[in-house]
């Protein structure tokens, strides 16, 4: 008897121990917190301890379902496997190591040791701070749902489950990180999602050798196609309307604890200019809203430089009744119209970082009176003319119309190169800028589905799901590109059929 309890203490390095034992290195392993409790009590013949940190775990819980069925029962010679039949508790575990024990605490667990047994018993009992579901801050919506989702994983499971009513939801549960480990959910539909589309995802999370992973967003940089590109690959949303509509479409969602935001791939560059809003409106008004965000986007980048390109370059195009006022204009301006530009580039995206960083009615204020006064003074100062800082506001107005904040930053941040270029070249920088941009989307792919799908390779079925918006009635098929199981929703042929009441 003697002889196995040395081999099995050999083994697990830690138990059987006394609790003096036990406390001693459990602290040394958590850095000897002040916030860990220990609880010694004295049951039958054996002692039993039972340690926690104090803000990690649901008191109440602890009180009511462990010490009481424990302390209600004073003459019993209690062990792990008696204690885990007792106490009302699913969520109990276990373990052969301390070092799993510990793991354990940190995320909100108790534990409770027989003295010189062989097992540690730990119960999954957390305190968290949650907040609570509100409205979106970053993707506001006038029709549709109005919740967003939350920081804490359990939340935005049951907002999914509650909107994704199907036996078919499947979520796969994956823990990334070495040193601060982070619970990560891939979600999906069984019964639709290409299966090579889940195994390349699951494949490129499990493959991360991180220490921690921080937020959502940091994983869609891990596991992206190429790192380098400044266009985002992979979709973040903070809508779960959005997000449960790609799912039904076939594509896959990943989810990262502690994180408001949810990723969705693939992603192609026309779903960073959709939004949830389309499909609540009627689809004569849904297709405008889409093909005004790709005008506005393409606005965006060319507006600033042709006014570059044509000052410098490229003058005869300029209509002459315009020339008179923009010569009357710029006749107090002494910089060339690329230096011009840039200034007022950069004054506008100063305005833009100040007013998302200070508190919303300071920033809102700060961003309307900084534009007018700063507009007008240097107008007044001679460093700009009045026509360029219409220019320069339209561009701005534009890149804001995409829904998507990741791709607004992006198409902001190309408008400089292309600035440079019209400045040193006129058009034909301008023309090597959309060059090099429409060669690199070429190259730019999401998981393996290239970037700039359904024109390149051009479907004309998936124009439905990106450009435009047809009906209700005939959007009855599924992206192409995600390759479903089931790439037919319903019946067009059913779908059209009006009934009455009589019939």
């Amino acid at each position: 008897m003697r002889r196995s309890v040395q081999k099995k203490k050999k083994a697990s390095d830690t138990f059987p121990c006394t609790i003096e034992e036990l406390k001693k290195q459990l602290s040394s392993m958590l850095q000897d917190s002040p916030d860990l409790n220990f609880s010694t009590y004295t049951l039958g013949q054996k002692r039993i301890i039972v340690f926690y940190f104090t803000y990690q775990i649901n008191k109440e819980q602890l009180h009511r379902s462990i010490l009481d069925t424990l302390l209600a029962s004073q003459d019993k010679t209690w062990d792990a496997k008696m204690i885990q039949n007792e106490v009302p508790l699913a969520s109990s575990t276990l373990h052969d190591t301390l070092i799993s024990v510990a793991k354990e605490l940190i995320q909100g667990g108790v534990g409770i040791y027989v003295e010189e047994d062989e097992q540690p018993l730990t119960y999954y009992i957390p305190e968290q701070a949650r907040r609570a579901v509100s409205r979106a801050e970053n993707e506001s919506l006038v029709l549709g749902p109005q919740i967003a989702f939350t920081e804490s994983m359990v939340t935005n499971l049951n907002i999914i489950r509650w909107r994704l009513d199907t036996p078919e939801l499947k979520t796969e549960k994956l823990i990334i990180g070495k040193e601060i480990p982070t619970e990560i959910r891939i979600v999906y539909l069984k019964n639709i999602s290409n299966d090579d589309l889940v195994n390349t995802v699951r494949q490129r999370l499990e493959d991360l050798d991180v220490n921690d992973v921080m937020d959502s967003n940091v994983v869609a940089q891990l596991i992206e196609d190429r790192s380098t590109s400044i266009f985002p690959q992979l979709l973040t949303t903070e809508l779960p309307d959005r997000f449960c509509n790609s799912i039904i479409n076939g594509k896959v969602g990943i989810m990262v604890d502690k994180s408001p935001t949810v990723l969705i791939t693939p992603a192609t560059l026309f779903s960073f200019l959709e939004s949830t809003e389309d499909i609540y409106f009627r689809w004569n008004i849904g297709t405008f809203l889409r093909i005004m965000r790709l005008v506005a986007m393409f606005l965006s980048i060319l507006l600033t430089p042709a006014y570059v390109a044509a000052l410098s370059f490229h003058v005869e195009v300029i209509p002459s009744s315009l020339l008179v006022s923009l010569g009357q204009s710029r006749a107090n301006v002494p910089f060339p119209p690329v230096f011009e530009a840039l200034l007022l580039e950069l004054l506008i995206e100063l305005l833009r970082e100040a007013g998302a960083r200070l508190p919303t009615k300071v920033g809102q204020t700060m961003g309307i009176v900084g534009g007018i006064v700063l507009g007008q003074a240097a107008v007044k100062a001679g460093f700009t003319s009045n026509i360029l800082i219409i220019v320069v506001a339209l561009s701005a107005l534009a890149s804001f119309t995409a829904p998507s904040y990741m791709m607004g930053g992006a198409i902001r941040v190309i408008r400089f190169p292309m600035i440079i270029l019209s400045g040193l070249w006129g058009l034909l920088g301008i023309f090597l800028g959309l060059s090099f941009l429409i060669i690199h989307l070429l190259k730019v792919s999401s998981l393996g589905t290239p970037y700039l799908s359904p024109l390149y390779p051009f479907h004309f079925a998936d124009l439905d799901n990106s450009i435009v918006r047809l009906p209700w009635s005939r959007s009855n098929r599924r992206p192409t590109v995600n390759e479903t199981k089931k790439p037919v929703k319903f019946s067009q042929k059913e779908a059209k059929k009006k009934r009455d009441i009589d019939e």
